[in-house]
């Protein structure tokens, strides 16, 4: 093992599901595993919670109906107990992070304001909110209602007035291929324009909610330094990880179903860094 493996595997008591160079997995409740890392020892986490939207219904997905069902975990137990989930693991994540890190959290109308409500009721300071437009997105069933075709993204900082990281340049000057919005060498805006996951990404299996790996390309490289620490409560199939990974981040993270888990680990081992 490695000094690099030690120094993160010291961080949690718990024993980790897998640990390999500057990233690891753990199995279980995110809350559990929190509340065994030091205070502000955490640069930036990405979370995408659950959305509570598995209420019976249907989608389209490559042309055919699907239910929009997702897992047990995916299932709303009414306003207030989702509220009290999203403070709860809020509040634990402001702990652990940095005075001058900051947290980023996705989800659609489901979720979102409630995670807005709870992080400033919390005390974060928020920086942006993104708007991730997909061009792809599926359509829209019932035509009752305008197609969902974004996700809002939600960027705070942990303590107003510390000094967050914000590589600006490389976000004005870099190379976004991916983004039909973005244009070159001009400020970064707030709508970000990329498709769902491609087929490479999904090659092993895929989890229900999984982001993009051009998206938490992005949020890394903005947000956080080479050699920084970044943190998934949610990791489903760990993107974060691998964005993390791809560019000389250390990663931790934490889900209860092992099944992603091991396609977490599945992706991670299929990386050429």
């Amino acid at each position: 093992m490695t000094v690099a493996e030690r120094k993160i595997l010291a961080i949690v008591a718990q024993r980790p599901y897998f640990l390999k160079d500057n990233f690891v997995l753990y199995h279980g409740d995110s809350l559990n595993v929190l509340a065994q890392l030091p205070e502000n020892s955490i640069d930036m986490i990405f979370a995408d919670p659950p959305y509570n939207l598995s209420n019976g219904g249907f989608s389209v997905h490559a042309g055919r109906m699907v239910s929009v069902n997702k897992g047990i975990w995916d299932v709303s137990k009414g306003f207030e107990d989702d509220y009290a989930f999203h403070y709860r693991w809020l509040e634990a994540c402001k702990r652990v992070l940095k005075p001058e890190g900051t947290l980023w959290v996705s989800g659609t109308y489901h979720s979102i304001y409630q995670c807005g409500h709870a992080l400033q009721s919390l005390g974060y300071h928020i920086l942006n909110d993104i708007s991730w437009f997909k061009p792809n997105a599926s359509p829209n069933l019932s035509c009752r209602f305008f197609t969902a075709s974004h996700e809002t993204i939600i960027w705070a900082r942990k303590d107003k007035k510390a000094k967050h990281t914000f590589n600006y340049e490389l976000m004005k000057e870099g190379e976004w291929p991916e983004d039909q919005l973005k244009k070159p060498n001009l400020q970064m805006r707030s709508v970000w324009s990329m498709g769902t996951p491609r087929p490479a990404e999904k090659k092993y299996g895929k989890h229900p909610t999984q982001k993009p790996l051009d998206l938490l390309k992005r949020i890394v490289l903005s947000s956080t330094k080479k050699g920084d620490v970044v943190l998934d409560p949610f990791t489903g199939s760990s993107t974060t990880g691998l964005a993390a990974a791809m560019h000389g981040r250390k990663f931790i993270g934490i889900d209860m179903e092992k099944g992603y888990l091991d396609l977490s680990i599945k992706r991670f081992k299929d990386l050429a860094i």
